[in-house]
């Protein structure tokens, strides 16, 4: 039995709104753990793999130091838990994408304890067909791999798939596993640099993209069903 074409979403910035809550994490963590990282650099990382964040961001400081601030941010993250909402749309596109008869899966790279607050904080899992997370690979985005199994777990080929994501990141794993990649700017990257990094389409948010579904790059999924 085939199976139905599939919508891959990344969480963080994409479905919830959580990348200023990393951005504030790191922030702590690199300042209690003794290592000068501006703000503005850590958030245009967010998105990215965690190692290669913290090799990008850290630099020469000493690895003990780096794990610190690694460990600093888990504790600030989850402290900041309460405050994490869904994105405006995020629960009605998803209803609506499972509701046309298309897969919801979640590709993100995220760490099990994130995963577990961000899929709380969806109160989707009725719909998710299938999920990924950092367990399942050793280098995450902007390497495809993420993508990769995200299409094996959904049981389609990347001519089947589109993927929503906010990130550089997103879209230049997607592109390097074959599937189309729309843009959204509620992670706080700009609509031309998802469109220079390869994204198809790009939107606001959620919302947006549920205003313009049927003129959307998921459409074209629904003839492929």
């Amino acid at each position: 039995m085939t199976s139905s074409p599939a919508v891959l979403f990344d969480i963080d910035g994409t479905l919830v709104d959580s990348n200023y809550a990393h951005v504030h994490a790191w922030t702590r963590a690199f300042r209690e753990a003794g290592i000068p990282v501006p703000a503005w650099r850590t958030h245009r990382s967010i998105g990215m793999d965690g190692g290669k964040l913290l090799e990008s961001l850290t630099g020469d400081a000493d690895e003990d130091r780096a794990q610190h601030a690694k460990e600093l941010h888990t504790q600030y993250y989850e402290e900041l838990a309460p405050l994490l909402e869904p994105l405006p749309g995020t629960r009605e596109l998803l209803a609506e994408i499972e509701h046309r008869g298309l897969q919801v899966v979640l590709a993100t790279s995220a760490p099990e304890n994130e995963l577990s607050i961000l899929r709380d904080v969806l109160g989707i899992d009725d719909i998710v067909s299938e999920s990924t997370s950092s367990e399942d690979v050793e280098t995450a985005k902007p390497e495809p791999r993420i993508v990769d199994i995200a299409l094996e777990r959904a049981g389609v080929p990347a001519d089947r798939a589109v993927f929503v994501g906010d990130s550089v990141w997103d879209v230049e794993a997607s592109r390097s596993a074959k599937v189309d990649c729309i843009g959204v700017r509620s992670g706080g990257i700009s609509a031309a640099e998802l469109r220079d990094a390869g994204a198809v389409a790009v939107y606001d948010d959620p919302a947006d993209l549920l205003a313009s579904l049927d003129d959307s790059p998921i459409a074209r999924l629904l003839d492929r069903r």
